[in-house]
């Protein structure tokens, strides 16, 4: 399965009987998929099926989607004017401005309101609406298609980026495993040295107290399971960018245990250069964590 972004454009024309059809598809980032649709007058009927498409299509991203229809000359049809009715509202609209200085109404204000512009409709049969309804969504579907190839197109992007941060994150990981002060020499020296002050601060220190707290600092100083753990991540974050599909949620869950345990490596570093390059880990987390937000 290829990776998708959840932003996207797209675009699709048709023609049925002399009927331009034209659909248009925005995408962008969303916790699930939602689609707002702006259909003609007369083409509500359409928004079940239409969504319904979207929805087979994606899991994730909120959608713009606007359909155009464009009637062919000789099937327009001619709105009808209630003069009458137009007559009154003007007459209405001078009063108001001789009497409190309203502004004078405009022609489009005018026409704008409930009842004086009527747009009769259309005698379709049953089977040319039907028609017509089916090269409309299968416009929809070429319009579909396009996006999934852009979204596609920049999730490929996306995933060559998401790579290049774990191998960052590698990198880090294995240079704070090679680190000097994590070697056993280096970490007995530097707990003697912790010991001897806590000796000097309090000399009535038991020597039971003094193994445990030689113990504590020990396990401090041992950063093994986080570099473990961060090497695990390292492979599941491989394996689901190379799985393709809908990673965009098991992706952040990851990027927040790569956090975690930069976190805790800086905490218990035992020397600059490991929390260097915690805070390094930290930054690069951080970019992960923010391009995958725009995965689906």
């Amino acid at each position: 399965m290829t990776l998708q972004s959840m932003t996207g454009f797209s675009r699709a024309s048709a023609e049925h009987d002399g009927t331009a059809i034209a659909w248009e598809l925005k995408s962008v980032n969303g916790k699930s998929v939602e689609a707002r649709f702006r259909l003609p007058q007369g083409f509500e009927r359409l928004e079940q099926q239409a969504r319904q498409a979207v929805q087979k299509r994606f899991s994730r991203g909120n959608m713009q989607v606007t359909l155009t229809v464009t009637r062919a000359a000789g099937t327009m049809v001619q709105p009808v004017v209630n003069e009458a009715f137009l007559k009154d509202l003007a007459g209405l609209a001078k009063r108001l401005q001789e009497q409190f200085g309203a502004a004078p109404p405009s022609a489009d204000g005018l026409l704008a309101l409930r009842g004086v512009l009527d747009i009769p409709e259309t005698t379709e049969t049953e089977e040319t609406r039907a028609s017509l309804d089916a090269a409309i969504l299968g416009a929809l579907d070429k319009a579909l298609t396009g996006l999934e190839q852009a979204r596609q197109t920049e999730g490929q992007a996306l995933g060559d980026l998401l790579r290049g941060h774990i191998d960052t994150i590698e990198a880090l990981t294995l240079k704070a495993e090679a680190d000097p002060s994590r070697e056993p020499a280096v970490i007995r020296a530097r707990i003697a040295e912790q010991v001897a002050l806590l000796m000097d601060a309090a000399s009535n220190l038991d020597e039971g107290r003094l193994h445990q707290e030689a113990a504590f600092l020990a396990t401090k100083a041992d950063i093994r399971e986080e570099i473990d753990r961060l090497k695990t991540h390292v492979a599941s974050g491989r394996a689901l960018l190379s799985g393709g599909g809908s990673v965009g949620r098991k992706l952040d869950f990851l990027a927040q245990e790569f956090n975690r345990e930069s976190n805790t490596l800086c905490s218990k570093a035992n020397a600059a250069a490991v929390t260097a390059v915690g805070l390094e880990l930290k930054a690069v987390v951080d970019q992960f964590r923010e391009q995958v937000q725009n995965l689906e």
